[in-house]
């Protein structure tokens, strides 16, 4: 029977050069799906306890998810996954693109590296064989490049997945590159195919992927997107702004349906919200300690949507998705052009450092995808090295003459081609933020903004204190892919699965600060779903169209002839998250060590802006998603009984 995934991995040892193919019985993808689902069901067992990140017992995957190439909407993501150099512990990261259909098209669900080769290769993987090719040639170059010549090499149609620079060179803060600048950036695994010595995998597979129900993948998929289509005019850019002030001034808040989001990124991409974000106070500023009192809406007022929609030369979707989120933008200097930056990437490398220079973002944004190198890391990393500037903790003398004040774009854009480099203080600063404070000393530790080692995303926990909760307790720690209060509001998932609870339409913005078990429940929600959607290889920004829009349990039925429920569904949600937290205390880390640091969650309160006064009890809420997983609230360790009813062994 046709059943979505392929049955098969591929298993590569770099150090002896042996390939292999793994069959992978039908019950374990009942268990656990695909993506990262079933990466961490493998690695688990495979990766022994205190294995150095860097070194040869680590293994690394490259995932795809069972939805991909079954005609279900919004299901071209793909992952990598492994243990993190970064934070220690398990490390993950998706991204956009061609590259997930490639994997299934190889005839594989996942393609699995161990060991270390003696130089650099790449590996190439077709429908009928796969091989260990050498890639000297290639060590050095850039993203960009690589693929170019990859392609080239491999003929019309392959897809490849490399690092540039920064992952030869083993920053701790580097990605996993595909199409040209699509980057799997978080969790610093670009520095483990560096340390690998593996420069790319090259798919040029041909296999047909089977389908349970392909007309029922048809009816769901016609109906999604016709709530996709669906897209009245919205206010101009300039305007949207002001969306973030009359938020921010009101003492309530509105539940989100997630029709909104959809319509904004269909119009402008990610940085649909950057000057509103700003403004409601959910975008971080001068590294966590501002507001839009010091970023406000002239200051900002270069990174409008419209502002980068001007320079927006072609819009682009990923693989099966009919949004279009992407874009190609035209730049000033040698390159000419850059991938659309993201919301994360222009606030980081904006806000974040008080930066109001758009063209420098432009130009740190492809500096950074050529080099392979996470840009909410680079940006928070720079942020931190400016606050130390700021307070005498760096000296000019240490910056090798870069003046670190804030805004000075001419500084931050020289600070990362160092950081890229490995030069001067860049060498420091190219295992982020956290690393870089333990050897400076002196105070630094206060300025490195993270969450078990990994820098943070750009939304403020003080204002949506549901992000502070899964950076603190996700097993990837800092992620703001999983779920929030507002992510909760949007996936909508009340209307599918049982018992869970319905937001009020408004309620007073104090309640978002009161830990209980409701807030629980959600934030619970989110992590579940989202290892589902992860397991499938589904967008994010399809699924704020809303459960009842976006049908990914019936998806899943269709494409595998399982007949599973919703609850069936997020309780394999609950295994896969399990398992992930079962793998860090393997690792030996501590689950409060993932904590927020005390800044983001308001200790002390700002004393202006929109996020003044506010305080998250971070602990206690902690303490309540533990409760959810039946895990130790005290320790955060799983109990003997949650591990024995999710048949986990």
């Amino acid at each position: 029977m046709a059943k979505g995934y392929m049955g098969r991995i591929l298993w590569v040892d770099l150090a002896g050069g042996e390939i292999r193919e793994e069959c992978i019985p039908d019950d374990v993808y009942e268990r656990c799906l695909s993506g990262t689902g079933l990466a961490v069901h493998l690695l688990y067992n495979r990766i022994p306890a205190g294995a150095d990140p860097l070194g040869p017992d680590n293994v690394l995957a490259f995932m795809s998810g069972i939805l991909t190439g079954t005609g279900s909407l919004f299901s071209g993501r793909w992952m990598v996954a492994g243990k993190s150099p970064l934070t220690g512990g398990w490390g993950e990261a998706n991204c956009g693109g061609n590259f997930s259909p490639a994997i299934k098209r190889c005839g594989y669900d996942g393609i699995f590296l161990s060991g270390i080769s003696s130089s650099p290769v790449y590996l190439h993987v077709r429908h009928d064989g796969a091989e260990l090719c050498d890639a000297g040639d290639l060590w050095g170059r850039d993203t960009v490049e690589t693929e170019d010549i990859l392609v080239r090499a491999a003929g019309g149609g392959a897809r490849v997945a490399c690092i540039g620079p920064a992952g030869e060179r083993l920053s701790l803060i580097s990605g996993v590159c595909n199409d040209h600048g699509r980057i799997a950036a978080r969790s610093g695994l670009g520095a483990v195919m560096g340390a690998k010595k593996l420069k790319a995998i090259v798919l040029s597979g041909k296999r047909r992927i089977g389908i349970h129900d392909r007309d029922e993948i048809k009816r769901l998929s016609r109906q999604c997107n016709r709530w996709v289509q669906f897209q009245p005019p919205f206010l101009p850019g300039p305007q949207a702004a002001y969306i973030g002030v009359v938020m921010r001034s009101l003492p309530f808040q509105m539940a989100m349906d997630g029709m909104i989001e959809k319509i904004l990124l269909r119009k402008w991409g990610t940085g649909s919200l950057n000057q509103a974000s700003v403004e409601m106070g959910d975008a971080p500023i001068r590294n966590w300690m501002g507001s839009h009192l010091d970023y406000g809406i002239k200051q900002s007022l270069p990174t409008n949507p419209d502002v980068i929609r001007k320079a927006e030369r072609v819009k682009y979707h990923c693989y099966s998705c009919p949004l279009g989120c992407g874009g190609i933008c035209a730049m000033r200097g040698k390159y000419g052009e850059t991938h659309k930056p993201e919301y994360e990437t222009t606030l980081a490398l904006g806000g974040l450092c008080l930066n109001s220079d758009m063209d420098s973002i432009f130009h740190m944004n492809e500096l950074l995808n050529r080099a392979g190198m996470d840009t909410i890391s680079a940006g928070g990393t720079v942020a931190f090295a400016m606050e130390c500037y700021e307070k005498g903790i760096l000296t000019k003398e240490e910056t090798g003459g870069l003046e670190l004040t804030w805004g000075n774009a001419k500084a931050i854009t020289a600070l990362v081609e160092k950081i890229i480099h490995r030069e001067g203080i860049g060498d420091l600063l190219a295992d982020g933020s956290k690393v870089a404070a333990s050897r400076i000393g002196g105070g630094a530790l206060e300025c490195a903004i993270q969450a078990g080692g990994q820098e943070l995303p750009m939304h403020d926990g003080r204002n949506d204190p549901g992000f502070n909760v899964h950076y603190s307790v996700e097993p990837t720690p800092g992620r703001h892919t999983i779920g929030s209060q507002l992510y909760y509001e949007m996936f909508q998932l009340w209307k599918q699965v049982k018992g869970l609870p319905r937001p009020k339409p408004a309620y007073m913005k104090e309640r978002k600060y009161v830990a209980d078990t409701e807030k629980a429940v959600m934030a619970a929600a989110c992590s579940k779903f989202m290892n589902v959607a992860n397991g499938s290889a589904l967008c994010l920004f399809g699924l704020f169209i809303g459960a009842g829009r976006i049908r990914v349990f019936d998806w899943l039925n269709a494409a595998t002839g399982w007949r599973k429920t919703p609850e069936e569904y997020m309780k394999i949600g609950v295994r896969i998250q399990t398992l992930k937290q079962l793998f860090n205390l393997k690792h030996g880390i501590d689950p409060w060590s993932c904590k927020v640091c005390d800044r983001v969650v308001g200790r002390p309160p700002q004393m202006e802006g929109a996020n003044r006064g506010r305080t998250v009890d971070i602990e206690n809420m902690m303490r309540d998603y533990w409760r959810q997983f039946e895990w130790d609230p005290v320790t955060g360790r799983p109990t003997d009984a949650a591990i024995a009813r999710l048949e986990i062994e």
